[in-house]
């Protein structure tokens, strides 16, 4: 079996601000530190899956600019085998990212740039690619029918999908039955299905309400709460895994996610790969930045030993 992981997805250069709280409107408030730095759902994932022990392609578009540098730079210093195109007539995507001082948790406006152009005809250029994958992931940054054709063309190769729906948004009828497994957070996971989730039983409901719209699974992250994971069989909270004092939320989700697919695509069950995922994301949460507080193989399974796990 293939051991390879496709992922489709958008790289932006993250600009992270950290402040005690946002400015309002008309306002400009102090910060208390600045970084620029590798971003982007997708090659967060991809940067995630390779630290993770993953043979990660990445599909993607750049601009032709110090940006794409960094993009480029980053995945060849992760492991990463980008799959792209770059295009002067626009620009490398960015973002802008609030960390508040006090909790880490952050606030995040994305500019997708050329990615934002990534086409159906793009995915079918890259078919032999997708048919070849064991495992395929892809989110909601880019084109919706650029997602949709790349977990068409993987569904019928027999290859797993993975859907990221995030950033939230009214998926296609018929999405949801192409993904073998659909990953949202809490807030995601409400605005998709309409049900808050505000504990793990909310989760369940939340995670059957994908399961009716034709997911084979459903995994609601729940930051520091863990996982819930849900297919037709089973249903398990996975806990939380502490690994250190939380510095910065931002990258969790896509160390799960990384994390994830790269369980999956060695063999693991998807319930031990959803406790290698939460493990991965334990690590990330303790380190600033995104892409570079993926942690390393080595990393997860030594945590994973340890079997620490919060409530």
């Amino acid at each position: 079996m293939s051991r390879e992981i496709v992922i489709l997805g958008v790289f932006v250069a993250d600009t992270a601000y950290r402040a005690e709280r946002m400015p309002r409107i008309g306002e400009t408030i102090l910060g208390s530190s600045f970084v620029l730095g590798p971003g982007g759902k997708g090659s967060n994932q991809a940067v995630a899956a390779a630290r993770a022990g993953g043979n990660v392609h990445f599909v993607t578009r750049l601009g032709k600019d110090p940006f794409a540098d960094i993009a480029l730079e980053t995945w060849k210093d992760a492991g990463v085998t980008p799959v792209v195109t770059r295009h002067g007539d626009s620009y490398t995507g960015a973002a802008f990212i609030f960390v508040d001082d006090k909790t880490g948790d952050n606030a995040i406006i994305v500019s997708p740039g050329a990615a934002r152009e990534i086409s159906a005809e793009d995915i079918e250029a890259r078919r032999n690619l997708i048919e070849g994958a064991s495992v395929l992931v892809t989110q909601l940054e880019q084109p919706i029918d650029a997602a949709c054709r790349a977990l068409e063309i993987a569904r019928d190769a027999g290859v797993r999908t993975i859907l990221n729906p995030a950033p939230a948004a009214d998926l296609p009828s018929g999405m949801l039955s192409l993904c073998d497994f659909v990953t949202p957070n809490e807030s995601e996971a409400e605005g998709i299905t309409g049900i808050p989730v505000a504990s793990v039983e909310d989760a369940d409901r939340a995670a059957e309400a994908f399961l009716a719209d034709g997911a084979g699974a459903a995994i609601i992250t729940l930051g520091e709460n863990g996982a819930f994971y849900k297919d037709a069989s089973d249903a398990v909270h996975v806990p939380a895994v502490i690994a250190g004092e939380v510095v910065e939320t931002t990258g969790a989700g896509d160390a799960f996610n990384g994390g994830f697919a790269a369980a999956l695509a060695e063999g693991q069950a998807p319930v031990d790969a959803v406790r290698f995922a939460c493990t991965a994301a334990g690590i990330s949460v303790t380190r600033p930045g995104t892409a570079p507080s993926m942690p390393s193989r080595r990393e997860v399974e030594l945590l994973l030993a340890d079997g620490t796990e919060g409530a």
